[in-house]
């Protein structure tokens, strides 16, 4: 009976060993989302060359000093964005960064290259808009605060933000060593702290994804008078931008 249970244990062991190693082989799968083509026509596209993958931007382009930089959720076609961004800011010029292995785009998404890409994609942009807003949304805005760090951003929105990607998969996965496990953490409470562009939370009343003590938390994580919050009631987290004040909230930046 001893040895019985002894290989039960250790049968139990191996497989949550076998679960934890499938989890951490696939956690980027299990975070991206590609889709597989643009939904909308934009009046303008772009290629982006940066190391290790060519970059589709979807553009609107304007005359004048003002740009808006948009990064998108995880599973988002950025395109669907261009006529809600194209109401709120009517005078700016509009690029939307389509991520590595995302619609148009080559190579394969991660933290490291994603915000190296938004900091290339700034610096294209800069020379002819010197007056550039980052709009982030979901997961997008875990690369957008990494950005405003490096870069002079005039303004940030953050759309249905978070503390960190870390914190909330270890919620979804409270038997696995998931802060151990995870690679692309998106640790924004590390580096709100140094951004200094006035900043508004755009957060969902009702998200089903995103629990607001999340955002509430990264609130608290910028400098003091740098960064506001602004909730949509009755929004939730894929839904917050039907809202008729959605469009009125991004404005802010204008």
């Amino acid at each position: 009976m001893q040895k019985f249970l002894v290989f039960l244990v250790m049968l139990a062991l191996g497989a949550y060993a076998a679960a934890c190693l499938a989890l951490f082989v696939m956690q980027r799968s299990l975070i991206y989302y590609p889709p597989a083509s643009a939904a909308f026509p934009a009046p303008h596209t772009s290629t982006l060359e940066v190391p290790g993958a060519s970059l589709k931007v979807s553009e609107r382009p304007a005359k004048g000093h003002g740009a808006v930089i948009y990064l998108g959720g995880n599973a988002e076609d950025v395109t669907a964005s261009l006529p809600l961004l194209d109401a709120a800011y009517p005078d700016r010029a509009l690029y939307l960064l389509h991520y590595r292995g995302y619609a148009g785009s080559t190579g394969k998404p991660a933290e490291e290259e994603l915000v190296h890409d938004a900091l290339a994609l700034f610096d294209k942009v800069a020379p002819e808009h010197g007056d550039i807003v980052v709009v982030g949304r979901s997961l997008g805005t875990g690369v957008a605060v990494q950005l405003a760090t490096q870069r002079p951003v005039r303004r940030l929105v953050l759309v249905t933000p978070f503390d960190s990607l870390r914190d909330l998969a270890a919620r979804q996965f409270p038997y696995f060593p998931v802060r151990w496990l995870l690679r692309d953490r998106y640790d924004s409470w590390r580096h709100a702290p140094k951004v200094t562009a006035p900043t508004l939370l755009l957060v969902a009343g009702n998200d089903e994804l995103i629990p607001r003590d999340s955002a509430d938390q990264l609130l608290t994580r910028f400098s003091p008078n740098v960064a506001t919050m602004r909730v949509i009631d009755g929004a939730g987290h894929n839904t917050i931008s039907n809202s008729p004040d959605y469009i009125k909230a991004l404005a802010w930046a204008r």
